[in-house]
């Protein structure tokens, strides 16, 4: 997969795609990061990228001359079909099915935004989508581009050492992910549930999908289908029923 970042900081992109599962997954040749700054795109010698927003109000505004050359110098460069993304606080919120359907591309332009925002003609024009990470304002949008792409990388095959990582992450499954445990077997008094030292498969698959069905509904109720929130209910019932709130069955 491509991406391309267009971007006032290049340097911040590239210092940070060095590590982890994004770093491996570009030494495997599974994915290929280049970045496209505005700045090339000016012809005055200040390279002036924003301007006063018109109407009055605080903060400058993204140009829109050179913040459309990028966008369009950046998505030549990628295969057709890669859409052109704008992470935005206004955009859709990014969930795991939405990262799930941009892995499936063949490749995806990202414009990371700064100031007060851009200018609504570059979004009219050279943008397809937008994605926000939640209801909080950043300072830029290369924060947010990584984090696209992280969430990405771990999606695409050969990525992982183990692919089921990914199929078991929070969200995969419509659910909160399970609490995991590993050695010692006890640590400040506090034991692992003796069902994952059982061996027994079923056992332990039962008690993750109860455990995070739990998880779920206390912390994230919202995210859980009619089916699941009925069943996390039946769960924590059992679960009251049983004992204490730390009954490890």
């Amino acid at each position: 997969m491509k991406i391309e970042v267009v971007t006032l900081f290049p340097r911040m992109i590239a210092a940070a795609l060095e590590y982890g599962i994004v770093g491996r997954a570009l030494t495997r040749g599974l994915l290929a990061v280049a970045t496209e700054d505005p700045r090339a795109h000016t012809s005055d010698v200040h390279r002036t990228v924003d301007d006063r927003p018109y109407g009055g109000g605080p903060g400058m505004v993204m140009k829109p001359e050179p913040l459309l050359a990028a966008v369009r110098a950046a998505h030549a460069r990628l295969p057709p079909g890669s859409p052109r993304v704008y992470l935005s606080a206004q955009g859709e919120p990014l969930t795991q099915s939405v990262v799930a359907g941009l892995a499936r591309l063949p490749g995806l332009l990202l414009l990371a935004g700064r100031y007060e925002g851009i200018d609504e003609r570059v979004v009219e024009l050279g943008i397809d989508r937008e994605l926000s990470l939640g209801d909080y304002v950043l300072s830029g949008g290369e924060l947010a581009a990584l984090v696209v792409i992280d969430a990405l990388a771990r999606l695409l095959p050969g990525a992982l050492n183990d692919e089921r990582s990914s199929a078991e992450d929070s969200f995969a499954q419509g659910l909160l992910d399970w609490p995991h445990y590993t050695r010692p077997e006890v640590f400040e008094g506090r034991a692992v549930p003796s069902v994952l030292l059982s061996g027994d498969h079923a056992d332990i698959r039962r008690w993750r999908l109860r455990q995070a069905l739990l998880r779920t509904l206390k912390r994230r109720p919202e995210i859980l289908s009619a089916a699941q929130l009925s069943e996390a209910r039946r769960a924590m019932t059992e679960f009251q029923t049983a004992g204490a709130a730390g009954n490890e069955d």
